[in-house]
């Protein structure tokens, strides 16, 4: 149990830091609430109208989602590749190749596909 003893101090003063921010702001925040800052904003537009239920969102925004998971987890293995990239030799640079054709290939079907279409 020695050795963990810094991380577990280290996470208690991180929760302490969150929580007593929050408090702390709540506590000596100013507590001028008006119609207009408990509004949504969306850019100067006045909100749309939202059902009672809060309406449906279109699947689109689900998968431009997925898609940024996907094309974002590619730097996860990027990035320790980067940095053995020595030790690993030429081994290394052919997986690395590998992995980023499988990555592009990906890319490309889901450009000519439209995904990456906003509209």
């Amino acid at each position: 149990m020695h050795p963990y003893v810094p991380i577990l101090v280290l996470v208690a003063l991180a929760t302490a830091f969150a929580v007593g921010s929050v408090i702390m702001s709540s506590l000596v925040g100013p507590r001028r609430r008006n119609r207009a800052k408990l509004d949504a904003y969306e850019c100067g537009i006045d909100p749309t109208p939202q059902p009672l239920g809060g309406g449906r969102f279109p699947v689109k925004y689900y998968v431009i989602a997925m898609l940024f998971i996907l094309f974002d987890v590619e730097i996860i293995f990027l990035v320790p590749w980067a940095v053995h990239f020595d030790a690993m030799g030429t081994f290394g640079l052919v997986e690395m190749v590998l992995f980023v054709g499988t990555v592009f290939v990906a890319y490309a079907y889901v450009w000519r596909r439209g995904g990456l279409e906003w509209d």
